[in-house]
């Protein structure tokens, strides 16, 4: 395996080809391992995983002082070629609910205060709100990044969830590096407006949940019983007759897979590398293991006659079930 390079847009970082998306090893998909989720990030930054993401809120500060550690305790080579991405601005209780989104220019500099602690680090390389707070305008959100790049506390401004006009209007406040959104073979909806107004503008794309909450990498199945505290329970695509539908178009890719000696994540993982050198596919491995299968993707070559097979096997929409439960969908970005 040989890893890849790309720019995060073209006033980005140079980051790997594959990041590494490291929520899973705080919050949201059931317990994980501590001492596990180090050792890969570790191995990521070994094999020259250069991309680490992460949020404020991912598990109240908890995912943040983990990269921090891991950080702390990686070689300093392997540290000082890390690129961290933070997303703030989600706002919790002590019981784990979600209150909102607070995107303030006072918000964003005491947000950033406590993660520069957390991190144990002088400077955070990506800053972005998570979700767009439909009280306070874009451009007040992304000033108030862009004064913490004036004192060296931020690299570059990077966008979540966000819709074309959004994407305009943080653009003309700003340089901005990124938009980290869902895309996958079965999350395809940036295609349509939001992909083209990105590469009109020079901004990359970091692509998150390219293997959909494991739901198309091969390893989920039917009967798996899911912990109260996996957000998986509660999405849509996992339950019922949609999880069935959504786990008919895997074994579909699978045998796609087959014929090419290869796994069915890494064949997902390829097909959204292959959507051009403007994405940065996340992996969201919380294993070694795990991260070596995905990693694996990197050696994947799709030419035309596989990705027509991919497509015709997995089609644009042919998801049953929204990304989100309905109460979350209207904080997604779309404006």
């Amino acid at each position: 395996m040989t890893m890849r390079t790309r720019t995060l847009g073209t006033t980005g970082p140079q980051v790997s080809a594959l990041g590494l998306g490291c929520m899973g090893m705080s919050a949201l998909y059931g317990d994980a391992d501590r001492a596990e989720s180090i050792a890969t990030i570790h191995a990521a930054l070994e094999s020259g995983v250069t991309l680490l993401d992460t949020g404020d809120f991912y598990g109240m500060g908890h995912n943040e002082m983990l990269i921090g550690e891991a950080l702390r305790t990686a070689p300093a080579a392997r540290r000082e070629q890390a690129v961290v991405s933070v997303k703030f601005g989600a706002l919790r209780d002590p019981d784990g609910g979600w209150s909102g989104y607070d995107g303030r220019p006072v918000a964003v500099k005491n947000f950033a205060a406590y993660s520069l602690q957390r991190l144990g680090v002088d400077h955070i390389d990506v800053y972005r709100i998570a979700r767009l707070d439909p009280a306070v305008p874009i451009e007040e959100t992304v000033g108030a990044i862009a004064e913490l790049i004036e004192k060296g506390y931020v690299r570059h401004v990077g966008l979540s969830e966000v819709g074309a006009d959004t994407i305009r209007r943080a653009a003309a406040t700003a340089p901005i590096a990124d938009l980290q959104i869902e895309y996958s073979l079965i999350s395809r909806g940036i295609e349509d407006e939001i992909l083209p107004t990105t590469r009109e503008l020079g901004i990359g794309i970091t692509a998150y949940g390219v293997l959909s909450r494991g739901l198309i990498s091969g390893h989920f199945s039917a009967d798996r019983q899911l912990a109260a505290n996996d957000f998986r329970s509660l999405s849509p695509r996992f339950q019922g007759e949609n999880l069935q539908h959504n786990l008919n178009l895997v074994e579909a890719l699978r045998k796609i897979a087959e014929q090419k000696g290869v796994s069915v994540a890494q064949i997902a993982i390829a097909w959204a590398l292959s959507r051009g050198d403007d994405i940065v596919p996340l992996v969201g491995a919380r294993t070694r293991d795990r991260l070596t299968e995905s990693l694996g993707a990197l050696d994947v070559t799709l030419d035309e006659a596989d990705l027509r097979a991919v497509e015709e096997a997995v089609p644009a929409d042919a998801a049953a079930g929204e990304r989100y439960p309905a109460a979350m969908m209207s904080h997604l970005g779309s404006k």
